[in-house]
């Protein structure tokens, strides 16, 4: 009997022991890590697996083939590696070069079936994809970490839209100091790419802790910055919106077709009345990526007097069908009336790879034929945050001058 009882003693212990581990997390397989030599270790626990790979931006891009707009071109998309197995079924792999600072996004392929890193609780979802996310620091890199300098508050702000039919949110980023002050502050408006939400800048633009480092580091104007919903059918991002568990998709109606821009001069009202803007052309600015650029485009000549600095990041320019909307007609009168009222800043910027690159330099052929003046970065590789990162690091800081 008094064996019994030690033997489930002892199988007591083990369960609490087991959820004590489960509840503290336990000794996990650690991954990612980043090396003393500047190498990122990868590892994935999976001892029935045959195979195990590791797809992400930080490793060597591959070419891939894809059509666009009817022409066919190739991209740039994520290496693959293979993972080698190890004791306990732990799979791994280690870099061969250093891995340069940047925010990465990466996953794994476990038997061709793609999965986030169960030992990293940093996710991204992009549309509908989730992603694991490594922050290597350093450099521009370090504009998108959080360092303890003063931070500005992040909310999430529902307003009227007569144009939707039913109230749609924003996010809208105010500056360390605004609960506390009386100031009047300039507001840059940025825009997502096609299957985004006003939370993408936030999440995978790691724009929050670039406003921040830049306000603190005395190279950007204290700002509000106000993140829209591009997508006019729906409320909000997903799961917050009337949709409830639809999966998230970049077909959604109503994306680039004149709604978006003709219900924008409706978000500008109720910022400048909910916030203490300062409310003039002189302080405002618009700027984003993909289908931002193109909102941002079409913004910019709709809304000549609305503002005076304009941001077109890998802009998807030349998409538009001018018999759908007032918005997409007379292009050239609307850019030379634009221009004639002398704006502070047009600026352009696409990667070298980028699909929509052609697109982009026939737009600045017609400006430069035209005369008017703007301001373009090219940079390596496609269309990818990386570079919308690089791009809103560089504009932010001519603003407001």
């Amino acid at each position: 009997m008094k064996r019994v009882i030690t033997i489930i003693a002892a199988l007591c212990i083990g369960l609490v022991a087991n959820a004590q581990q489960a509840l503290w997390g336990g000794p996990q397989v650690e991954s990612p890590v980043i090396n003393a030599d500047g190498t990122v270790t990868f590892r994935y626990q999976a001892p029935k697996a045959v195979k195990v790979e590791v797809t992400g931006d930080f490793l060597p891009t591959q070419k891939i083939a894809g059509e666009f707009n009817g022409q066919k071109f190739e991209y740039d998309a994520p290496g693959v590696r293979e993972l080698k197995e190890g004791p306990r079924g732990v799979w791994e792999y280690t870099t061969d070069f250093v891995v340069a600072p940047e925010f990465y996004n990466y996953t794994f392929r476990v038997d061709g079936l793609s999965v986030i890193d169960p030992n990293n609780v940093f996710v991204n979802r992009d549309v509908a994809s989730l992603t694991s996310v490594l922050l290597v620091p350093g450099e521009r890199a370090d504009l998108y970490a959080i360092h303890r300098v003063p931070h500005g508050s992040v909310s999430k702000v529902w307003y009227p839209s007569a144009t939707a039919g039913f109230d749609r949110r924003l996010t809208v980023y105010t500056p360390a100091g605004y609960e506390t002050s009386k100031a009047k502050y300039p507001v840059l408006y940025v825009l997502h790419g096609i299957g985004g939400d006003e939370d993408a800048w936030v999440t995978q633009g790691r724009a929050c802790q670039i406003l921040d480092n830049l306000i603190a580091r005395g190279e950007a104007k204290p700002m509000i910055v106000v993140f829209t919903n591009g997508n006019i059918s729906q409320e909000a991002a997903p799961l917050e919106n009337s949709m409830n568990y639809t999966r998230p998709t970049m077909q959604l109606p109503q994306t680039m077709e004149g709604t978006f821009e003709t219900a924008f001069p409706e978000i500008v009202k109720f910022i400048d009345g909910r916030y203490r803007t300062i409310a003039k052309k002189q302080s405002r600015a618009i700027c984003g990526l993909s289908m931002g650029g193109f909102h941002t485009l079409y913004n910019t000549l709709n809304y000549p007097d609305l503002f005076n600095y304009s941001g077109m990041f890998s802009a998807a320019i030349g998409v538009s069908d001018p018999s759908v909307s007032p918005i997409y007609q007379n292009f050239d009168a609307k850019l030379d009336a634009y221009f004639a009222k002398k704006p502070a800043l047009l600026w352009i910027g696409c990667g070298k790879t980028d699909f929509l690159i052609q697109a982009n330099r026939d737009f600045m052929k017609k400006l430069d034929d035209k005369g008017y003046k703007y301001t373009y970065l090219e940079t390596e590789g496609g269309h990818i945050w990386k570079n919308w990162r690089i791009y809103l690091t560089e504009f932010v800081p001519l603003l407001f001058k």
